[in-house]
Order: structure tokens, then sequence, then C-alpha cells
């Protein structure tokens, strides 16, 4: 049923436009911006997402990599090394940056440094004569050390934020965040594979053996601490992948997805986390916050997850229902609402990429 030709046609369309929006988005500095707002397909009233944030750019890296777009990563990791402000002096990532590198805002998110260290190693394995290239060596061993440095044996050394934006964790509290622990881990154990290194592989066993208690009561929640925030969040996706610190078929893994589905997947879209509100909706200049709808990102992230997990029906029914919800658009949006008011930011970059990723896992491409 879902094989049909108009599908067929529809996913071909929205991989070119995948590719065209890639380029768009890599800027001639080398920075990749999570929308291309410049341009006339972007909402009026959507909020400005002409930042680099490194995570978005690092899953942009990954697809970049399938389509043969050498150089977008290339010089993103350039960008990376020589103008994120700060990066040099701590090899860490904060939350988001202007397209001339200087930051946008100072919260530190463990999880972007994770991911470009995770892209940039992927990016050495998979052209291993670029392995001993001095600048991505140096990327790669400041982003290692700077995530072991402010690394404190149980969590971070500082205050950092979550991958939304919507929440702090603090030291004091002995307190991580899941995903962000799942990112860091993976991005020490591919550097590992690249650079071998035993403080990184420590680092990432102590992260790792921290992780484990954020499985309560059998299902991962969202942060775990002295105020564990047992929350279902769908980013805990990370866990497996692109990360891969646990299987898909790890009963934790599979009690935590079936949580999400039950808490999360509203009419078939799967929605960041309970009780989210943020729409991305501007009027008059104002932020409406009129409730948040779902994240096509993520119903792409969890139909990646159902893939690797060998569930192909299931991977199926959360793909295609973004299919199915877009109509004719060939724009993937940052969020769609059950309403012909709210509009979102559109099209979102790294909503692009998930669906690219999730294609590939179906062996649609």
């Amino acid at each position: 049923m879902k094989n049909t030709t108009n599908n067929k046609e529809k996913i071909k369309k929205l991989v070119e436009i995948t590719e065209q929006l890639i380029k768009d988005c890599a800027l001639e500095n080398g920075g990749i911006v999570a929308a291309n707002s410049a341009n006339d397909y972007f909402p009026a009233n959507a909020k400005n997402y002409f930042y680099v944030w490194p995570r978005d750019a690092a899953f942009t890296c990954l697809v970049a990599d399938m389509m043969g777009l050498k150089e977008i990563q290339k010089k993103f990791f350039k960008w990376c090394l020589f103008r994120a402000e700060g990066f040099r002096e701590s090899g860490l990532f904060y939350e988001k940056y202007y397209p001339n590198g200087l930051k946008a805002l100072m919260n530190f998110q463990p999880d972007q440094t994770g991911a470009v260290l995770f892209a940039a190693c992927n990016y050495c394995k998979k052209h291993p004569e670029e392995a001993n290239y001095a600048e991505i060596v140096e990327l790669i061993t400041l982003a290692a050390e700077g995530i072991c440095q402010s690394w404190d044996g149980n969590c971070f050394n500082t205050v950092t934020n979550d991958l939304w934006e919507e929440r702090l964790c603090f030291p004091h509290l002995k307190e991580n965040f899941s995903y962000s622990l799942a990112s860091c881990i993976g991005g020490l154990r591919a550097a590992n594979s690249v650079i071998e290194t035993k403080l990184w592989l420590d680092v990432a066993k102590m992260m790792s053996e921290q992780l484990e208690k954020h499985c309560v009561e059998g299902c991962f929640i969202r942060s775990y601490g002295k105020l564990p925030d047992k929350r279902v969040d769908a980013s805990l996706l990370g866990l497996v992948y692109p990360f891969e610190v646990y299987d898909a078929n790890h009963k934790g893994i599979i009690d935590t997805v079936t949580e999400i589905e039950k808490r999360l997947v509203k009419e078939g879209g799967v929605q960041r986390y309970e009780h989210d509100e943020y729409d991305g909706w501007m009027y008059e200049g104002k932020h409406l916050k009129k409730g948040a709808g779902a994240w096509p990102l993520l119903n792409f992230w969890l139909s990646i997850y159902f893939s690797v997990k060998g569930d192909t029906e299931k991977a199926n029914t959360y793909y295609y229902w973004v299919l199915d919800k877009m109509g004719d658009n060939l724009y993937i949006p940052e969020q769609i609402f059950n309403n012909n008011i709210q509009v979102s930011v559109s099209p979102l970059l790294w909503s692009h990429v998930m669906f690219y990723l999730a294609t590939h896992k179906l062996d649609l491409i």
C-alpha cells in the first residue's frame, strides 16, 4: 500500500530537495545553518533559524557523506576549528552560533561536541586517506579532550543544557541528561577508533556507568541525579541511533520506546517530551507558544529505530505518517500542527536529514 508510484516519486523528489537544501544551508565560510531563512521559501512569520547548531550540522554531515558531498563536510570541520568562538581554547561547542562563528548563546550543551566528534570520526572512517589530515586530527583531539576535561567522574563539572534548550542540569546535583551522555559516549568511542587514546575510552566507560543508572524502573528517563526528571523524551532514541550505546533489543530500550509511543505519539505524530509547548511561531515579534506539534524528525528517528530493530511495519508507519501529512508540500517542517493557524519553521534541514537517514534505513533510496 505504501510503495505506490506516487510515494516513490515523492520520495525521489524529497531526496533531491534534501540534497539541494544541504547545499543551500552550507555557507561559503563552511558553517551549516539550521534553515536558510534568507530564501523565499522560508515563511515570514516563523522564527529565524539562520544559526549554526553544531548538532544539526553534525547530523547533516552524516547525510552529506552518504550523498558524496565531501567538500561540505571538510569546510564545516574547518569552520568548527577556526571560526567557532572559543573552541580552540576549550574543545567544546555551545548552544548555537552566528554564521561568522561568534556564540549566539552561551549555554553548554555537551551533545553538540559529542555529535560533531562522532561526525568527524565518521568522515575519517569513510575517507581513510583523510585520517591523518592535520586539521581533522586536531578537531578530533580537541573535542575529545574537551569532553574529558569537562567530566568530573560522575557528571559534567559545569551547568549543562539539554538538546532542546529547555532544561538545565547542575553539577552540585550530580545530574546528567541521558541524550548528552549518549552523544559524548558515542563521540569518544568513535574518536578512540581513529586515534587510540586510553583516557577517551576511560571517560566513555565512566559515562556509560552513569547512563546505566538512568534506567529507572525499567525505563530510561530524561535526566538522572539527585533530582531525576522521569519524563520520557524522544531524544532517548539517540541511545540506539546513531550513537549505538545500546542495542535496539535491549530490554530497557524496548520499554523506553514503548513509553515514547504511549506518551509522546499523538494521532501518529511524535512530540519531543511530555507537556511540550514550543511551536517556533512568531507574531509581530512575539513568540506565541500556542502548544507544540509533532516533530517530523522524531517520526523519522522512531522509524530508524524500528528499522534497526527489524520491525519494518512500524518503521513504515512512522515514516509515511509524515509524507501523508505533508500532502503536496515537498519541504519538511520543524513541526506539524493539527490546525491551519500555527506556522512552523519550514524547511528545517534537520528534518530533511532525518528523512534521508530513515529512507536509507528502509532501503527506499
